[in-house]
């Protein structure tokens, strides 16, 4: 297996690394040499570790069920442990936001920083000092504005995480993105991951669906349907599958597992009310 591949972007302010699958764009404000030396000590050895436990991670996961042992699979173990009670889930669904949390904690165990984020493909793990905050869009496939998310340090906000069947994994829903925002990033993932598996309209005649395993071998999902593709729908199928999907993430916020959702399906959306969370197009809106 290859080793971490690293460069400063041409901002200068950023460094991104890169190992196999593993993506990231790093910011650091501070002392930012420290924190990127410390950023790439961290994908030392990481993605060789989820590897030697990638038959247990993508398990589905059980109250009772061993444990995985490495620092990132923890993470992820810790994550999807939350949702044993739901719908199927493995902790390969906090796989993405569990490696942007271990590579921030490192950073910011190693230099003091007054802001920091770690963004792995979209999910993005915060270090938010007293006064400082962090600001990125929502955007869809194509490039369309969204929305836009405007966490503050006092926000109980340190996890950004978007899932959907437009994305980089397998859905078993329809929504085209879910935006989480939640304690760490870990939890963002798994949770924007179960509630666009949520967004669906069951035996829909408009949306096809495959086994996992024949879309992507090897899939933590195995012979589990997946969609492939959703034709065009009416706006009351669109409300009832965000209505779903809104019902789910309202009873994590409810749990205190996430902060706040944003839920997109062919140009329409329903939002859980948070104060970082702004979108261009309200349709329809849930408390």
């Amino acid at each position: 297996m290859s080793g971490v591949m690293a460069r400063l972007l041409p901002c200068g302010t950023r460094l991104h690394l890169q190992h196999g699958p593993i993506d990231l764009v790093i910011g650091a404000e501070g002392a930012r040499a420290a924190a990127f030396a410390a950023a790439e000590a961290a994908m030392s050895g990481l993605l060789q570790a989820l590897v030697d436990e990638l038959d247990l991670l993508r398990e589905p996961i059980a109250p009772d069920g061993p444990a995985p042992a490495g620092p990132v699979a923890r993470r992820m173990h810790r994550a999807a442990l939350c949702h044993a009670q739901g719908p199927f889930v493995t902790p390969m669904a906090a796989v993405a936001g569990s490696v942007a949390d271990h590579v921030l904690l490192a950073m910011t165990e190693a230099a003091p920083l007054s802001r920091a984020y770690v963004n792995n493909g979209g999910d993005i793990a915060l270090h938010l000092d007293a006064g400082t905050r962090y600001r990125t869009a929502i955007a869809d496939a194509t490039g369309l504005l969204l929305g836009q998310i405007d966490i503050a340090a006092d926000d109980c906000v340190r996890g950004i995480a978007t899932s959907g069947r437009h994305g980089r994994s397998l859905s078993r829903g329809i929504a085209d993105s879910v935006t989480v925002i939640a304690p760490t990033a870990a939890a963002a993932d798994v949770a924007a991951t179960l509630i666009a598996n949520a967004v669906d309209l069951p035996g829909h005649p408009a949306i096809c669906r495959k086994p996992a395993c024949s879309v992507i071998d090897g899939s933590d999902l195995g012979s589990l349907p997946v969609v492939t593709d959703c034709g065009p729908l009416g706006t009351a199928e669109i409300d009832t599958a965000l209505a779903a999907g809104h019902a789910v993430a309202r009873g994590m916020i409810r749990r205190g597992l996430i902060s706040g959702a944003a839920l997109f399906l062919q140009g329409r959306s329903a939002t859980t009310r948070h104060t970082a969370l702004t979108l261009s197009q309200r349709t329809p809106e849930h408390a």
